[in-house]
């Protein structure tokens, strides 16, 4: 079992799930444990650790699955009954799903008596990489990506990389995207290997995803609170978030997911990074020419790309009433807080329908 130990926190990934989770619940004598998931993770992956939760006085919560449950108002039904099952400050939360369950979990575990510990256990690949590491755990509000939050880090997250046969396709795509956007923002020997990500060689996906876990684990330590070169996380995430949010208000939860989104904001950090900071266009066309044989871009209008720049208002980087992008000089060269025309955002719109494949 890789692993590694900062700040408190604990990441652990291998096929070791079950030793390591009683290992860590041993060091923490919990007076309760408290096992969030959904109802899909329920269904295929519960079996892997509820067993071994035996010993302990154990209560599972389970909530529907999606981004529709990451809410105040979900938040509200778990605080409630965790009050009603008599949790303590020595209760512990385990978060057992993807993104959601472990962004909710930890925010519900972080503020219940102002803070009670948590475990996370990724079941999603976007969650192994990217969701359940570094502390970042929060809500939605409305269609409104992550406004309410804290960051708090979990007492460990263990990453168990056989969970991903249990995933579709779509939300093996999610996952890829943040590991691609790793490569974006370290190196080009990274960024070409998730590239070419496949998923029929658990061994090799291991490596990329610990990796990818080490990358993002090392920007956090070195900037807790996204002061400074945190914000590389967010490379292609401003307009995907708004894009992920007009999606979620105009067209429904299935419509778009989160990698997705993704996948066309950092075409479109791209070309905006092309544009204003001659970021290599081979880059940015080999990019495409592999991203779109998975995920299908949609064509915007007018309209739509207006509404969209509308959402931008709410990126959680923006300061004194300017939108703050994350752009490339090159692969691992950021530009941090760069103000982007309007115009720009259209062209970049544009560019990466018509771009070579």
């Amino acid at each position: 079992m890789r692993s590694i130990n900062d700040n408190n926190e604990s990441i652990f990934c291998g096929n070791e799930l079950a030793a390591t989770l009683i290992d860590m619940v041993r060091k923490k004598a919990p007076s309760q444990i408290f096992l969030l998931t959904d109802q899909h993770t329920k269904e295929f992956c519960l079996e892997a650790v509820e067993p071994h939760l035996g010993s302990w006085n154990y209560h599972l919560l389970c909530i529907a699955p999606g981004e529709e449950s990451k809410t105040i108002k979900q938040s509200e039904i778990l605080w409630a009954e965790l009050s009603r099952l008599n949790a303590d400050r020595n209760s512990l939360v385990i978060n057992l799903g993807g993104g959601v369950v472990t962004d909710l979990g930890g925010f519900i575990a972080a503020t219940y008596q102002r803070g009670i510990s948590f475990i996370n256990i990724p079941t999603t690949l976007l969650g192994m990489v990217d969701a359940s590491i570094g502390g970042k755990c929060g809500v939605d509000l409305g269609v409104l990506k992550n406004q309410v939050g804290v960051i708090t880090s979990a007492f460990a997250t263990i990453v168990y990389p056989p969970f991903i046969k249990t995933l579709p396709k779509r939300e093996l795509i999610s996952g890829w995207m943040e590991m691609i956007k790793h490569g974006f923002i370290t190196s080009k020997e990274y960024l070409d290997a998730t590239l070419l990500f496949e998923t029929n060689d658990l061994s090799k996906i291991e490596s990329l995803i610990w990796t990818s876990i080490v990358i993002k684990n090392n920007v956090v330590q070195n900037d807790q609170t996204e002061l400074g070169r945190r914000k590389t996380l967010n490379f292609g995430h401003t307009l995907g978030h708004a894009i992920e949010s007009y999606g979620l208000q105009k067209k429904g939860q299935n419509w778009i997911k989160h990698g997705e989104a993704i996948a066309i904001g950092m075409g479109l950090a791209c070309y905006l990074s092309h544009k204003i900071y001659a970021f290599p266009e081979e880059v940015f066309n080999d990019y495409l020419s592999k991203v779109k044989k998975l995920v299908a871009f949609p064509n915007f209008t007018e309209n739509d790309i207006a509404q969209i720049i509308d959402y931008l208002k709410y990126d959680k980087k923006n300061s004194h009433g300017g939108v703050n992008f994350v752009l490339l000089k090159d692969i691992g060269q950021e530009v941090l807080d760069v103000t982007v025309k309007n115009d720009f955002i259209y062209e970049a719109f544009g560019a990466i329908g018509q771009s070579k494949q």
